[in-house]
């Protein structure tokens, strides 16, 4: 059996959700289906959440209506039966109606939770309704019934297996199954999701559930890209990369990927296959356990960062000092993306500044405390094992013209990380391209600020 995702982008209009059911009623595989709500469907729903815990109804009830319309043209235009269009806009009219409901009483955090699973409960069952009218044999099945979350967040993986299988066993003739994405239920039995991109996280977790022979993570793009096609010119699509390296850009920017989807599947040995829902002859990225080794692989980019540079001469080289920066951290529920340490200073970066003052605060009492923002981290992934010569000085050497803030190498031979400031990030981009992977990669200028 197999597993295939598909992304809000997959399910965004009538047509491709017509070429979704294409693509899975040519896979003669058993399979289980995961798909991600509409798309633009999530940020609506936290907009409704918002204006709904402001107590500012008018504006929910503007944006509910806004969503609720943009369903109708997708039901309309997906089904050609009369009766299936009513079922549809029954459905969807339903939903939204409980959704109102949250107006008369006070709004909870386990409501918009509520409301934020409704997007993937809508998207599922308008497919689920488009099948049973093209007369294919399926099954809708509720993530809510086997997908859990422990107190820590954490996938509760034993109990996923446990729920899931027996389900899967008490119907052995059929061999296409639909679920939702992100959704799931936590440790005392509510609703909760994954977090965002958690539609990947599903797919990989139902794989390692049910011993996949493949997980399938269908997008709108061909595959992930050696740079960033959206500043780089002549980029490629990669034909197979291992899990690490491909963990390392999806932490790193290569937003292809949610960052955690991928342990489950590494953790089993199950292939990972990125494809194009809209492109499906090409060929896409594998990423397996056994992917050839070579040089450097592909680069991606991280904005957003902030570093923050500790000095002291007085405690830097003294037992428990790095241990007491990490405490700051840790107590903020605040991770560290790089860090380097001096004689006399250890700097880091973060990317959540939420309680960035109160971090300061603290590390003031440590020594002298320097903050730069708007930095981004370049992500080189590749071999870089300590045998292998060269491949680093070819990245240092591509960058001879880029001022270079901060350097991470050694701590994975799977990455070389550099922190640039953000202005520098397209040149630093371009310059690694044509260093090394030998491109010309010069943009027009309009289109680098546009």
């Amino acid at each position: 059996m197999i597993v295939l995702k598909f992304g809000g982008t997959s399910v965004g209009t009538a047509s491709s959700i017509q070429q979704v059911v294409k693509i899975i009623t040519e896979c003669s595989a058993p399979k289980i289906v995961v798909l991600s709500a509409v798309s633009g469907t999530t940020n609506a729903l936290v907009a409704i959440n918002n204006a709904l815990e402001n107590n500012s109804f008018e504006e929910a009830n503007l944006q509910l209506d806004l969503l609720y319309d943009s369903y109708l043209p997708l039901i309309d235009e997906l089904y050609q039966n009369k009766s299936y269009q009513l079922s549809a806009k029954n459905f969807v009219t339903q939903i939204f109606s409980d959704i109102r409901a949250f107006k008369n009483k006070p709004f909870t955090t386990n409501d918009a939770l509520f409301v934020l699973a409704q997007g993937e409960i809508i998207s599922t069952n308008l497919v689920q309704l488009y099948l049973d009218e093209r007369n294919i044999s399926s099954c809708l099945l509720s993530a809510l019934d086997f997908m859990k979350i422990d107190e820590n967040k954490e996938p509760n993986i034993p109990y996923i297996s446990k729920k899931l299988n027996p389900i899967l066993k008490q119907q052995p003739e059929q061999k296409l199954w639909i679920t939702q994405g992100f959704i799931c239920k936590n440790s005392v039995g509510e609703i909760d999701n994954l977090q965002r991109g958690g539609s990947d996280y599903s797919a990989s977790l139902i794989g390692a559930a049910i011993a996949a022979t493949e997980v399938q993570i269908w997008t709108d793009i061909d595959g992930m890209h050696n740079n960033d096609p959206r500043y780089v010119n002549n980029t490629f699509s990669i034909e197979e990369i291992s899990f690490d390296e491909a963990a390392e850009l999806a932490y790193f920017g290569a937003k292809i990927l949610h960052p955690q989807s991928l342990i489950p599947a590494k953790d089993n040995a199950i292939p990972v296959l990125l494809k194009n829902t809209f492109n499906p002859s090409a060929r896409g990225t594998i990423i397996k356990n056994n992917a050839v080794k070579k040089g450097v692989r592909a680069i991606a980019a991280k904005d957003g960062i902030t570093a923050i540079k500790i000095k002291s001469y007085r405690m830097l080289l003294a037992y428990g000092f790095l241990k007491t920066v990490f405490e700051v951290f840790e107590k903020y529920k605040t991770p560290i993306d790089m860090i380097t340490t001096s004689e006399v200073a250890v700097s880091l970066t973060i990317d959540d500044t939420r309680y960035l003052e109160a971090i300061i605060s603290e590390l003031e009492a440590l020594g002298k405390v320097e903050v730069d923002s708007t930095l981004s981290i370049i992500c080189v992934a590749g071999d870089f094992s300590q045998n292998k010569e060269g491949e680093s000085a070819t990245v240092f050497n591509s960058l001879k013209g880029i001022p270079i803030r901060m350097i991470s190498y050694g701590g994975s031979n799977y990455n070389v990380s550099l922190l640039v400031k953000t202005s520098d990030k397209v040149a630093a981009l371009n310059a690694l391209n044509q260093g090394l992977f030998n491109k010309s990669i010069e943009k027009p200028m309009e289109q680098l600020i546009g």
